[in-house]
């Protein structure tokens, strides 16, 4: 179990307008992820050093975003302004989450700008729609070297996440304690006032610390 990325849903200006300014915060380009057709959303990613990366994701006007949970959860998110949605485990075998929560995993796909099709399984946007400080997990079916993190900038990386929240809850939710996949990470909970869930991001780049 490894923290494996973070997404942020695109605001009213929509995705291009959202990458730019995000990316014009880190002195870096997002890169066209491809569109998600069974959940109705599309995305750009960003690689970070050590496995992970950010992704900016919108809704599409297209059935399946009305459906699909995570297409949901992006329309609320985009709804209310955009910012960050969540964060997302990998896990080697996702049939262990399944047992615990009682469902099936969906199955993830997309494809790349060169055709090459991405695929996963994924597992728990429903409890972050109901609790935004828990992420989902997924269990990646195609090869490490598609691995969104890819093509990483090592001067790149995830510093710090800042999380509205209670950790025994999330250690809870992942079936083990908090620090399990986010050993790598320094995290800062704090007490939610509010809507709980992903206060900011700070990123490690050429320049300095970012906070996103």
């Amino acid at each position: 179990m490894r923290l494996d990325h973070l997404s942020y849903a695109a605001g009213p200006d929509g995705l291009a307008s959202t990458a730019q300014r995000i990316g014009g915060l880190l002195g870096r380009d997002f890169i066209d992820g491809g569109v998600h057709p069974r959940f109705g959303t599309r995305n750009v990613i960003m690689p970070l050093a050590d496995g992970t990366y950010i992704e900016i994701v919108e809704v599409l006007d297209h059935p399946a975003s009305d459906k699909a949970p995570f297409g949901q959860a992006v329309r609320a998110r985009s709804a209310l302004g955009g910012g960050w949605l969540g964060w997302v485990v990998a896990v080697d075998d996702i049939a262990t989450v399944e047992t615990r929560l009682g469902r099936e995993a969906a199955v993830g796909s997309r494809h790349l700008p060169d055709g090459t099709e991405l695929r996963w399984k994924q597992i728990g946007v429903n409890g972050l729609i109901a609790d935004p400080q828990l992420p989902f997990f997924v269990e990646w079916s195609s090869p490490a070297a598609l691995h969104p993190s890819n093509g990483a900038d090592p001067a790149y990386s995830l510093a710090c996440l800042e999380i509205a929240g209670d950790p025994q809850r999330v250690s809870e939710w992942l079936g083990e304690t908090v620090e399990a996949p986010l050993e790598d990470v320094k995290v800062e909970w704090v007490a939610p006032h509010g809507t709980p869930g992903i206060i900011a991001a700070q990123v490690q780049t050429p320049n300095g610390l970012v906070r996103i």
